[in-house]
């Protein structure tokens, strides 16, 4: 056993008992074991022999010294395990001097236990058979021989600071696919090799290297699950080899958070990783870092971004027997070959909750220069620093840190010295060169000149190598918040949820509210009737006979059975009845016979029926007695109402409709959403945030509701409250591009450029889902997905990183990657890179302000932003999609970006002010830029402003881009509308109906075109203009055009009366159309009636 000194601490290791174990010769083997750690013996049991049961009591004890101030760290606890050797002690024969031992297994103990704050544990381990050993291997459904371990230390590794502040690092290589051609498994052996640094508390790095990679000629794919290795040598077991509970698992590329996970590179990793080349370790190395460390590391990724990874191949030779290796300085450089690196980009490892990335990488010639720009990085792990922590385990070292490159000339040093101190790990004691934060500084470093060009290295990218990598952290470096932390504070900046009405009960209530349905119902079957039979009723008046009577009946019955409104109007009634039986009858649990329950039945029936009489006695008088019957407005009509005043900017009107629809259902948050988004129409901010809120404390976990409180937040500067509105959304559903898109907004403003990426990242994956759902979806339906442009080419929709391209414009902009160390690694970075030197510059350039256009001030001209879509009336609490990704007749409604989504969100909600600076993220986006739709916002947002000058200018360019579009040809006919051009306007108009495919705002074009045809034909058709017109005043008798148009049909029918009431109530409404009134008054003057003024 090793001696330990006072001043360490000692971990204690304690093999007690062996289970299922064999041996060599006979069922009793004498067996002993023996503990090393770090190269070093700790010691040998004492000889056992194994009971014919199989079992062992060997209770031996090693301990070896854990000092922080040097020799064992807490790294070597990190990624160094325990090895007992269990070797069988072979009677001596005749003339045999010592005794013969045979080695039966190995066992691992993993001691990461102690770096979790733990002071002892116990494991039982598996003792790995080596080959040629009778015991048995690790499969199921047999029994494994094992060792019971315990591990002991007087008080815990790490003090509470250490526990709470650091961390422990995993870097797991998996593979290198697609590798060289000139890479071949015979001829002289090679050292696969990869090494990259992790920055530390001081100047010193921790170097980690990945050797002796095993070259595939592929054909099959890696397995997965398959296990992850040691990076250790010599190990006797091969079942040893493997760290106990870690496996490679794999998983979708489009997961990934590396390069070519996009859809397109698929075919090619699917290629490369199962029949081409490929270089194979499967090895998992660990670094401790202590809390100061911890912050270097977080510093160090907001520095510099791209991390090398340096990928190489070594010549082993055996050295001459009897001659030492030489090492010439001109000897040494030649060998060091294949140089190349992969930009791991470790930004995603500072989004909040983040532990973990994996993904490919290219890999790229080794040029100093480019990895210089890349990562700020001046040194070479292997060319530079690595040769120094080699060989001073060879031949004493070297003081320069650019002295040698990192070779091993002799094969037989290379297993034996090489292995003790460089065990996949390089020690950082040992590491005297600048770290990479020395690196960034601006004092120029006198270093040798380096190669430009890399020959060997290019043919890296020829073949399209790539390698494999997964960095995870035992805690996220950025903590997140967690979504009980950000429904609570939701909760407490929302007001409270206002307490429902109480509901009064008994046998009365019951009664009362049965007497009501039968009245609502009774006016429907009347309002029904008069649909069907209104003008034959009128026209036939008294006359009517009883047979015609009865053939009415007949057809109201077939059409309430056929339209399914008898079933309606019977589900309208159950709620009733069955508060009748439970509260006048109390009947609420099972009858116990048929015939009970048919006795209680009829009892029933005939009191309905009674009730029933006694309700239409109590409502026909009434009906009867007034002349014009009302007609019931639904939600629906007066949401319908109200879009319509805001299209004629008669905002108090459409004030007035929302607020009704508030009256009459308080408690539908729809409701107040479309109050609130009516107020950002007008500017009235603080009543929206009012609204929002209030449609939040109806529903906390209603996504838009959350989304609009955070754009009002924003919108106001109360940008804490906004972030937890935002993140609440994006937890509550993690899907959802919009919740992302604007997550990624707010951090812009904050001017987080990392969070700011996490988040459209994150926004773009979910696009990308969704997207590629829809189009397996629809390749299943009918069949292959693509697109036809006019000329006949076919096109597929190509996915970049920010989205599909626009497969309704036929001069879609795509981006391409071009190949080499000097391209971006992906076009989200070279993205993220160009917005933030562009953005502000774009933003004046194509946004004018307010200033610069003194029209500005005026209120707001609705040109109707927003689609109409069917919402259901009982819908309070539905799914966010049919809000933020509603269907609405139209064209080009697949989304091309993430930021197009939420412009068509912002503007459906009228947060026009937030519109501008999504529209400078789509200009600058790789797969948007100025498409026709991006125009028509632009047009549509100076519409508001009513700079027609502007507008119409837009709409030249989105006309040019898609002249087929008829969005534009709708927008174009509400500029010329506005504007007072109704010929042109009318003219737009009517292209747009022609098209085969509806505009995104029917309704109101087919509105406004009427109200051109009316002003045009004068009334001519009296009849048919009197009966639209008197439908539309029944249905809402507070709109002063159609008072107006009344008037003039009675003028012009010759009835004064019906003339001076209609227009009494054009004048009481207000009438703002001129030109309407003062033709009123002209016709008035032609047949000397209609004004009482006169």
């Amino acid at each position: 056993m090793e001696q330990v000194s006072s001043t360490g601490r000692p971990v204690q290791i304690t093999v007690t008992d062996g289970y299922d174990l064999k041996g060599f010769k006979g069922d009793t083997p004498v067996t002993f074991i023996r503990a090393e750690f770090n190269q070093v013996i700790l010691g040998d049991s004492a000889k056992v022999t194994v009971s014919p049961e199989g079992t062992a009591k060997y209770n031996f004890t090693s301990s070896f010294e854990y000092s922080p101030e040097g020799g064992i760290t807490l790294d070597d606890l990190a990624h160094k395990p325990v090895f007992l050797t269990m070797t069988e002690v072979l009677p001596k024969e005749k003339k045999q001097k010592d005794e013969k031992t045979l080695i039966l297994g190995q066992a691992v103990v993993d001691l990461l236990p102690l770096l979790e704050g733990e002071s002892s544990f116990e494991t039982v381990v598996p003792l790995h058979p080596v080959p040629g050993s009778p015991l048995e291997p690790l499969r199921s459904g047999v029994k494994q021989c094992s060792l019971e371990v315990k591990v002991f230390v007087a008080e815990p590794l790490l003090t509470t600071a250490q526990i709470l502040g650091g961390n422990l690092l995993k870097v797991t290589l998996e593979a290198a696919y697609s590798v060289p051609e000139s890479f071949v498994p015979v001829g002289p052996m090679q050292n696969y090799m990869v090494g990259l640094q992790v920055p530390s508390a001081g100047e010193k790095d921790y170097p980690i290297l990945f050797k002796n990679g095993t070259l595939k000629l592929g054909g099959e794919r890696e397995p997965v699950p398959r296990p992850k290795k040691w990076p250790i040598a010599n190990i006797l077991a091969p079942g040893a080899n493997y760290i106990p509970d870690s496996f490679i698992v794999g998983g979708p590329y489009e997961e990934e958070e590396g390069e070519l996970n996009r859809p397109e590179d698929k075919a090619f990793r699917n290629q490369a990783e199962s029949i081409k080349k490929r270089i194979i370790w499967d090895l998992e190395s660990r670094c401790y870092l202590d809390p100061p460390a911890v912050v270097s590391l977080q510093k160090r990724i907001a520095d510099c971004r791209f991390w090398p990874v340096e990928i190489t191949r070594v010549p082993l030779t055996t050295a001459p027997k009897g001659k030492a290796a030489k090492f010439d300085k001109a000897d040494d450089e030649g060998q060091l070959s294949f140089h190349g690196v992969a930009y791991v980009n470790m930004v995603p490892l500072l989004y909040p909750g983040v532990k973990r990335i994996r993904g490919a990488f290219h890999v790229y010639p080794y040029l100093d220069s480019t990895v210089y720009e890349k990562t700020k990085c001046l040194f070479s792990l292997f060319r530079d620093t690595g040769h120094l922590l080699t060989q001073n385990n060879k031949i004493g070292g070297f003081n320069s840190p650019l002295s040698k490159p990192i070779v091993s000339k002799n094969l037989k040093e290379e297993k034996t010295v090489k292995e003790k101190e460089l065990e996949g790990r390089l020690r950082p004691g040992d590491l005297q060169a600048p770290s990479i934060k020395s690196q960034s500084s601006d004092t120029p470093l006198e270093v040798e000149p380096f190669p430009s060009h890399n020959p060997e290295g290019q043919q890296y990218i020829e073949a399209g190598t790539y390698i494999v990598l997964e960095i995870q952290l035992d805690r996220a470096l950025v903590p997140k918040r967690m979504p009980e932390e950000l429904a609570k504070r939701v909760k407490e900046m929302i007001p409270p949820r206002p307490p429902l009405t109480r509901r009064t009960g008994g046998a009365q209530k019951a009664v009362s509210d049965y007497h009501m349905q039968i009245k609502n119902i009774s006016r429907a079957i009347l309002d029904e009737y008069h649909r069907m039979f209104g003008k034959q009723v009128a026209k036939l008046g008294s006359n009517m006979d009883s047979e015609t009577v009865e053939e009415q009946k007949c057809l109201l019955s077939y059409e309430l059975n056929c339209s399914g409104k008898y079933f309606a109007f019977k589900e309208q009634l159950k709620h009733a009845v069955v508060k009748i039986v439970r509260e006048k009858y109390l009947k609420t649990t099972p009858f116990e016979s048929q015939e009970e329950l048919q006795t209680f039945i009829s009892e029933l029936y005939v009191f309905l029926v009674d009730q029933m009489h006694v309700a239409l006695n109590q409502t026909m008088p009434d009906d009867i007695q007034g002349a014009v019957s009302t007609i019931y407005t639904s939600s629906e009509q007066l949401r319908l109402f109200a879009f319509e005043a805001e299209v004629n900017e008669n905002f108090e009107m459409a004030a007035v409709y929302y607020e009704e629809r508030l009256v009459r259902e308080p408690q539908n948050l729809e409701h107040w959403l479309d109050y609130g988004a009516f107020c950002l129409l007008t500017e009235d901010n603080i009543k929206a945030q009012e609204c929002f809120r209030k449609a939040l404390s109806l529903n906390q976990n209603h996504i838009q509701s959350l989304l609009l409180c955070g754009v009002l937040a924003v919108l106001m500067e109360k940008y804490e409250q906004a972030e937890i509105f935002f993140e609440d959304a994006t937890c509550l559903e993690p899907t959802n591009v919009v919740a992302w898109t604007l997550l990624g907004l707010y951090y812009e403003i904050q001017n987080n450029d990392i969070r700011m990426e996490m988040a459209f990242h994150e926004g773009f994956k979910q696009l990308q889902a969704r997207t590629l759902q829809a189009q397996v979806i629809k390749q299943r339906s009918t069949g292959p997905f693509e697109y036809i442009e006019e000329g006949g080419k076919v096109e597929e929709h190509s996915l970049g990183p920010w989205g599909i391209t626009n497969g309704s414009s036929a001069t879609a902009m795509k981006a391409e990657t071009p190949a080499g160390p000097g391209a971006p690694t992906s076009i989200l970075d070279d993205f993220l890179e160009e917005s933030s030197k562009l953005l502000s510059d774009s933003q004046e350039h194509i946004l004018p302000t307010q200033s610069q256009d003194p029209t500005v001030s005026q209120k707001p001209s609705n040109i109707l932003l927003k689609e109409i879509p069917v919402k259901k009336e009982t819908s309070k609490c539905q799914d966010s999609s049919t809000f933020l990704h509603p269907s609405p007749h139209g064209v080009s409604q697949t989304p091309a970006t993430i930021f197009m989504e939420t412009i068509r969100f912002l503007m459906k909600v009228n947060a026009v002010q937030y519109v501008h600076r999504v529209l400078a993220h789509e200009l600058l986006c790789p797969q948007g830029g100025p498409s026709c739709e991006y125009y028509l916002v632009l047009a549509r947002t100076h519409l508001l402003k009513k700079d027609f000058a502007k507008a119409e200018e837009y709409l030249q360019h989105a006309a040019q881009m898609d002249y087929l579009n008829p969005n534009v040809w709708g927008v174009k006919g509400h500029l010329y509308f506005l504007s007072g051009n109704h010929a042109e306007a009318k003219a737009c108009y009517e292209r747009t109906i022609s098209f085969v495919v509806d505009a995104s705002e029917m309704h109101f074009i087919f509105l406004r075109l009427g109200h051109i045809y009316l002003e045009e034909k004068e009334l001519e058709e009296l009849t048919e203009a009197e009966d639209a017109l008197s439908e539309a005043n029944a249905l809402n008798n507070y709109n002063a055009e159609v008072w107006a148009y009344l008037a003039l049909v009675s003028l012009k029918a010759g009835r004064q009366v019906e003339a001076e009431q209609a227009y009494k109530y054009t004048m009481k409404l207000k009438l703002n159309d001129k030109a309407l009134l003062a033709e009123i008054h002209m016709v008035q003057e032609a047949v000397g009636f209609g004004n009482p003024s006169f």
